[in-house]
């Protein structure tokens, strides 16, 4: 299938964001701006592509196993196939507290773990490439993230993503990656640009 990528295919039929895709987005050289949309909305823009990530939280008392079983049951509109899919999430662990408040199920009494992350699953996306040379993911693709932050000890703060596909159709195996970002102060180096086919 990787043999018959055709860029300029891709290009001539708005394809162009097919290597920008949920699955390979985070590993394509760029800045990511995180925030929260709303209160259970996390967002991630990117602008390598100019892509939006939206990662839904499990309501509390729910969980993200659960919540899969139920994402068809929503509005067709909420989860129409798109290039960044439909994203759930759920903390992991230790949960980043709101400032002023505790944290989503903390229980004041308890405390928190020591350390956790955020973990994502993410499905409903168009077809599309895990990387810019054509290797394909199908619909049927599932792409399982867990988000994990550090600080070295001069203070620099890393986000690393680590990502597992599974696709009946075009893998053989789970194909696992992991991308390492590093927090910067200002938004200077910001630049968003359109998907390009090659």
């Amino acid at each position: 299938m990787a043999d018959t990528w055709d860029p300029e295919k891709d290009q001539a039929q708005g394809n162009q964001c097919r290597a920008y895709a949920a699955p390979a987005i985070m590993r394509v050289p760029g800045r990511l701006h995180i925030y929260w949309q709303d209160d259970s909305t996390l967002r991630i823009d990117t602008d390598a592509g100019t892509q939006t990530r939206t990662l839904h939280f499990v309501h509390p008392g729910d969980t993200l196993d659960g919540a899969l079983l139920h994402v068809d049951d929503l509005p067709p509109q909420t989860i129409a196939p798109s290039w960044q899919g439909y994203s759930l999430a759920e903390w992991e662990g230790l949960r980043p507290r709101p400032q002023g408040g505790q944290a989503p199920g903390e229980n004041p009494g308890k405390g928190l773990p020591p350390e956790g992350y955020l973990k994502v699953v993410t499905t409903h996306m168009r077809p599309g490439y895990l990387r810019k040379n054509g290797v394909p993911f199908s619909a049927k693709a599932v792409l399982e993230e867990d988000f994990d932050t550090f600080t070295e000890s001069n203070g620099d703060k890393w986000l690393v993503v680590t990502a597992i596909v599974t696709d009946p159709q075009y893998l053989a195996q789970p194909f696992i990656t992991s991308s390492h970002f590093k927090r910067i102060s200002d938004s200077s180096g910001w630049q968003p640009t359109p998907c390009q086919a090659k």
